[in-house]
């Protein structure tokens, strides 16, 4: 799912293509896509776009009259910028905004159609979508150590709950943890101050780096190729791969869609942490540490 950065890149790209342009037509290729009933989406013909915004995960788009138009583009959603006029792909694809100057389209991959379309009628009208996470870049660290410990969570549970903090999905959540140096399963009740002061520093140092490095690319050329698996990222998507600090073997929790990545040397004193798949099949065999692990694969 594209996160901070990756809307963050997305709305850059955005200002430079439709910021101040007349919306001419839009076209819709599934009837999944549009969740709200009025205003009606086709009262978004004909005016100018005046305001591009984030939302947690979200993209407004704000038109004259103030009218909005909000994207959510869940797991597979991409946007992409084509010629004027371009055909709307046929299995995949969900929204075409017509613009003079190109077409902004929406596509899904896959056959689940979660992505999402919202039309509102008032700026107002935005906080009903809003989970009310913090934005890490306007809260100071006692702000970010009170929203995450309003309840008792692992760290990567509350990075990752967009009531808590706004736009850290799965893969920056990996990448904040690793360059903390915390494991993803700390609770945050148990964590000292320099473990917040830590936290709090990583993610605002993560999420500025991926974020300058998007948009630069964003300033030049459209963000087409959006994913949450990145050559220069640490420890997401890098199972099995050397952490780039210690060299261990990086390691994974999997559970439904989604995992944690993470390394036992940097980030959790040697421990493995136990994966629910491989916990249930190997009962008391789980290794627990990596040279336990090694010799397990040797036999």
């Amino acid at each position: 799912m594209p996160e901070l950065p990756d809307i963050s890149a997305y709305i850059t790209a955005l200002e430079a293509c439709i910021l101040g342009q007349k919306l001419q037509h839009v076209r819709v290729g599934s009837i999944f896509l549009l969740r709200t009933v009025m205003p009606p989406l086709e009262s978004a013909e004909g005016r100018t776009v005046t305001a591009l915004r984030r939302i947690g995960k979200r993209i407004a788009i704000g038109l004259e009259g103030d009218l909005w138009l909000v994207l959510h583009l869940m797991i597979a959603g991409r946007l992409h910028w084509k010629p004027p006029l371009a055909k709307l792909p046929g299995k995949v694809g969900l929204l075409a905004l017509d613009f003079s100057d190109g077409t902004l389209i929406l596509t899904e991959a896959g056959s689940k159609r979660r992505a999402s379309l919202y039309v509102f009628g008032s700026e107002e009208a935005l906080d009903d979508i809003d989970p009310g996470g913090i934005e890490v870049f306007s809260t100071n660290l006692e702000g970010f150590r009170n929203a995450l410990t309003r309840e008792n969570r692992t760290l990567k549970r509350a990075l990752t709950d967009p009531r808590i903090v706004s736009g850290i999905g799965n893969a920056y959540s990996d990448e904040i943890l690793h360059a903390a140096k915390l494991s993803p399963i700390l609770q945050t009740h148990k964590m000292t101050d320099e473990q917040w002061q830590r936290l709090f520093n990583a993610t605002r140092e993560t999420l500025t780096l991926w974020i300058n490095r998007f948009n630069a690319e964003a300033a030049t050329s459209f963000p087409e190729k959006v994913t949450a698996f990145r050559p220069e990222m640490a420890t997401h998507g890098k199972f099995g791969q050397p952490c780039p600090r210690c060299g261990s073997p990086i390691q994974r929790i999997q559970y439904a869609d989604n995992e944690t990545n993470y390394c036992p040397t940097c980030q959790t004193g040697g421990k493995l942490l136990a994966d629910r798949g491989l916990s249930r099949l190997l009962g008391s065999d789980w290794p627990r540490t990596l040279d336990e692990l090694e010799t397990l694969k040797r036999k």
